[in-house]
């Protein structure tokens, strides 16, 4: 059956119209791209044609290539016969005797737009979003974008489009002349057709953009700018390589030429299809559109509750980020606190969080008033009993939860949805006080709520199955990756993270140094090492959470005396400028000599000698120490039944936690290392070090199977079926 295809009409002007019909967002898949160029040579070969008209249906021009169709391809030639493919239908687009015109309404990303600009031009509607998205699949463009768009809005800008994967609207497309005119909705395919009429007739001119160059800078300009971008992919991306890639292909069309460039581009488009870049940035792709399918969950057939008003009990900096999200996506939201400076100090934050997209050019001022009417301080519960959703968002403490739970119970409605954005407190023990289990789910946001693209939506086995599929509705609506996660200490991501710290700690008293630990895990992707993210979150966080964890998994922590240590000595992070490094002016870290007095009682009171071989490791080795704890955590989460699936935990390290995206996530990258090795290497340092390390059951069965971590609980019955079979 085909995926996509292309559909043409031939009107009496003599403008052929071929419509993307492969929706919902008009992807370019195989069979799209096939029906195309039969379409186009058709419309060629045709008297009654004169001009051709490339659009979408359904106000969708083309978000680009369907990446479930080319994620199928395994082999090489597979690839190399639908790049010619490509090359030549745009070929035939750009040097036919007739000319065409591309009527862009909403995206035209990657590929679609690629193949706007092999027409004579573009007319578009202010709704449209255009961009070359490819880096952000671990490729470059493939359809000529390296050459064709810095002949159209030149090189700086062109880059900056590609490096960033970021879409320009319709107004700034027009300003730069990448598109030639913008319409009215109700216009564009009368315009366009008048537009292909004008350059057939000679009234407009015809241009080729991939020969262009009165937007190329002079070659020495040029050379400064391309240089300027390689420094900074380097320092804001080190171990990616296809940004560079991207920038060699662009300069080989300005130094020896566009098709040169269009050769170096296709060669480099294939190479890097196949690397373990791109094939963790999909895996990255579909795991993230998977979080919202939850087996026994949202296959039962039930529909979204409406929710038209929420409340949020607490406003500190949690509280205020949570409404700031609700609101900027329409929710109207009733805000509580105790007393009115505690509400002002967080409608202020709230404010402030609003006006920053106002300075950023994000938000107009009118839209922020409108914005900012939507919500209502109050210091009682009096309207809670409209609300349909009402969240706590109070400090880590039981009792207090406890007390607002009970008070929620009473003052909203039967049928609305209690909801605590606890970090890492048991939601049973939170409603213990109320006789509304049912209703009680976890809101689990990270901090700023209002920028962090993760919700862990928490479920204990008496929530309703109807709250969670609401939550998960209202989770998309604010924009939020929401992943359905059961109840425990610290749920899935910080319980999975937690021994990021452990491990680190435990590396210390064993003679290893902090900076060296945190620069070993920015080296590996992170955005910051163990150490500097909890000076961040600060001391009292880490002790708070640390105790939690200790007095539910006693077994599984290491038992540190460093950050004890510090914070007797009144060192708490960032906050008091001093903690595992020293902060001047604006959150600048340097590292602090002091420290290693901190560092020589703990091993003291540890009992433990610096182990030489630690010494020795290089950072790859030492990244690999610090995570593979969290990987036997996360196999732990999986094996409890706390994440539904692996890629799950995938989602929720990268989105919650800043794991790299282009290793795939943290069960992805596990598994591009193997369950035996991890194992192994586990059991040594439990041997050696400590039964901190010890390999969790769910790790054991599958290396012993030989099995992906990522293997469903089916494949691992499968196996052992195949096995007891091949015995018989």
């Amino acid at each position: 059956m085909a995926k996509g295809r292309t559909e043409m009409e031939v009107g009496s002007d003599g403008v052929a119209v071929i419509y993307v019909a492969n929706p919902p967002v008009n992807a370019l898949s195989i069979d799209v791209l096939f029906s195309l160029k039969g379409h186009y040579e058709e419309a060629l070969r045709r008297n009654d044609v004169k001009a051709i008209v490339l659009t979408g249906s359904e106000r969708s021009f083309s978000a680009g290539l369907d990446i479930s169709a080319f994620a199928d391809i395994r082999k090489p030639e597979q690839l190399k016969d639908h790049c010619i493919l490509i090359e030549s239908m745009t070929d035939i687009f750009e040097d036919a005797g007739k000319p065409s015109v591309a009527a862009i309404d909403g995206p035209a990303l990657g590929g679609g737009l690629e193949l706007s600009m092999v027409c004579q031009a573009r007319i578009s509607t202010p709704n449209a979003q255009l961009g070359l998205t490819e880096l952000q699949f671990g490729v470059i463009p493939g359809f000529g974008g390296t050459q064709r768009l810095p002949r159209l809005v030149g090189l700086t800008k062109a880059l900056e489009m590609m490096m960033l994967s970021k879409p320009i609207n319709a107004e700034e497309a027009h300003e730069l002349g990448l598109v030639d005119a913008v319409v009215s909705p109700n216009d564009l395919l009368n315009d366009a057709r008048r537009w292909a009429l004008d350059i057939c007739e000679s009234k407009r001119p015809w241009v080729r953009a991939l020969y262009k160059t009165d937007k190329l800078e002079s070659p020495e300009v040029a050379r400064e700018i391309l240089n300027s971008a390689r420094v900074l992919s380097r320092k804001q991306a080190a171990n990616l390589q296809h940004p560079l890639v991207c920038i060699d292909a662009v300069e080989e069309g300005i130094v020896s030429g566009p098709r040169a460039g269009l050769r170096k581009e296709a060669m480099a488009f294939q190479e890097l299809f196949f690397s373990d870049t791109c094939k963790s940035l999909i895996h990255v792709f579909f795991s993230q559109r998977a979080t919202s399918k939850v087996p026994g969950i949202t296959d039962l057939g039930l529909t979204p509750r409406k929710v038209s008003k929420v409340a949020i009990v607490g406003c500190g900096l949690m509280g205020s980020g949570i409404a700031t999200a609700l609101i900027l996506s329409h929710y109207p939201v009733i805000l509580k606190e105790v007393n009115e400076k505690s509400l002002n100090a967080g409608i202020d934050r709230i404010k402030e969080n609003l006006l920053s997209r106002v300075r950023k050019g994000k938000m107009t001022k009118e839209k922020y008033e409108k914005t900012l009417s939507l919500l209502t301080g109050v210091l009682d519960y009096e309207k809670f009993k409209t609300v349909d959703l009402a969240i706590e968002a109070v400090v880590e403490n039981v009792k207090l939860k406890q007390q607002i739970f009970a008070e929620l119970e009473q003052h909203c409605p039967s049928h609305c949805i209690l909801a605590t954005n606890t970090s890492t407190i048991d939601l049973n023990l939170i409603g213990e006080k109320t006789n509304s289990q049912e209703r009680i789910v976890g809101t689990h946001f990270f901090a700023p709520a209002h920028i962090m693209p993760l919700l862990e939506i928490v479920r204990t086995p008496r929530a309703s199955l109807q709250a969670v599929v609401t939550l998960l509705d209202v989770g998309k609506k604010i924009k939020k990756t929401p992943i359905v996660v059961g109840n425990c200490t610290g749920f899935a991501v910080y319980r999975m993270f937690f021994p990021y710290t452990q491990a680190a700690l435990l590396l210390v008293d064993h003679g290893m140094d902090v900076y060296k630990i945190d620069q070993a895990c920015t080296e590996f992707g992170m955005s910051i090492g163990p150490f500097r993210m909890t000076d961040l979150v600060g001391f009292g966080v880490a002790l708070a959470t640390g105790m939690q964890f200790l007095e539910n998994f006693p077994e599984l922590v290491y038992k540190s005396m460093l950050i004890p240590l510090m914070v007797e000595d009144k060192r708490t992070g960032e906050a008091s400028q001093k903690g595992f490094y020293r902060y001047e002016g604006k959150r600048k870290a340097s590292p602090d000599p002091e420290i290693m007095n901190y560092v020589n009682e703990s091993r003291r009171i540890a009992g433990a000698t610096p182990d030489p071989e630690l010494l020795k490791l290089d950072n790859s080795a030492i990244a690999e120490m610090v995570f593979f704890p969290v990987i036997n955590e996360a196999c732990r989460v999986l094996g409890e039944g706390i994440a539904f699936k692996a890629s799950d935990l995938d989602i929720a390290s990268i989105f919650g936690m800043g794991f790299p995206p282009y290793r795939g996530g943290i069960m992805h990258w596990a598994d591009s290392i193997g369950a035996r090795r991890i194992c192994t290497m586990l059991s040594e340092w439990e041997m050696k070090y400590d039964q901190f390390f010890k390999p969790c059951s769910h790790l054991l069965e599958r290396a012993g199977a030989g099995l992906p971590l990522s293997a469903s609980a089916t494949m691992m019955m499968n196996q052992a079926k195949t096995k007891i079979l091949g015995g018989c």
